[in-house]
């Protein structure tokens, strides 16, 4: 596959009513949609944009800042902008598990734990989990990633003191399947979910790596063992254009 980077100089169309950085996207994006760019390739550096289409780097970044707002690039910080994938096929039922349905796609799929604190919690967790009001719950930040891409943000609430200690094997299992099997729950279920959308506030922008105030879909859900009872309440946040839902 030809590298873009290497192409002789495209002259931008001027004086004919369509700004330089417009032209670069859309001859970009038409790449991008005609497979010269393929998922998860590396875009050239600025500067080697800058050459190709003789222009300055700032049309080049107005450029790649709005195919980052439409979802075809994702500018990561110190190591370049690169195609987004396609979106990730992710069916919401009564058995939902973020790496079966990563690795059932052929890409890897990994959970990276944020932070972690005993929180009191607020009235919402308590009645999704079940508990008085003055129960202490493990609060989790998490990003969840396939093939190294962040695809959604989670906020997850366990009730002590069932789930003490349930921070650390998941920082080290990367999963929350695996983290459960440790504190024997082998299995478990979806009870509810709930559906929406928003722009995402800025610190999820930074945890999903999408430009700010993108779209993100808002899953809110509560999870039970095989007896039935609540073990974790949960709201992820998903970059819109990284998962298609399926409601099964």
């Amino acid at each position: 596959m030809r590298d873009p980077g290497d192409d002789p100089v495209t002259l931008v169309r001027r004086g004919e009513g369509l700004a330089a950085w417009r032209q670069i996207a859309d001859a970009l994006a038409a790449e991008i949609g005609g497979g010269a760019l393929a998922a998860g390739a590396q875009l050239p550096t600025e500067a080697a944009l800058a050459g190709r289409f003789s222009v300055n780097r700032h049309t080049v970044r107005r450029a790649l800042a709005v195919l980052a707002e439409r979802g075809l690039v994702r500018a990561t910080q110190g190591r370049g902008t690169f195609v987004e994938a396609r979106p990730l096929a992710y069916p919401i039922g009564p058995r939902t598990r973020f790496s079966e349905i990563v690795s059932r796609a052929g890409r890897e799929a990994w959970g990276d734990l944020v932070a972690a604190a005993t929180v009191p919690p607020d009235a919402e967790t308590a009645e999704a989990l079940g508990i008085a009001a003055g129960a202490e719950v493990l609060e989790l930040l998490t990003v969840h990633r396939a093939d190294g891409t962040p695809i959604s943000a989670a906020r997850t609430c366990l009730p002590l003191p069932r789930f003490s200690g349930f921070d650390a094997a998941y920082a080290e299992l990367g999963s929350l399947t695996r983290a459960f099997a440790r504190f024997r729950v082998d299995d478990y279920r979806r009870l509810t979910t709930r559906i929406g959308a928003r722009p995402a506030t800025d610190a999820e922008a930074m945890r999903l790596d999408i430009a700010a105030g993108r779209t993100v879909i808002v899953l809110s859900s509560v999870n039970v063992d095989s007896d039935g009872v609540r073990i974790q309440a949960n709201r992820s946040v998903f970059a819109a254009d990284r998962v298609e839902l399926v409601v099964e």
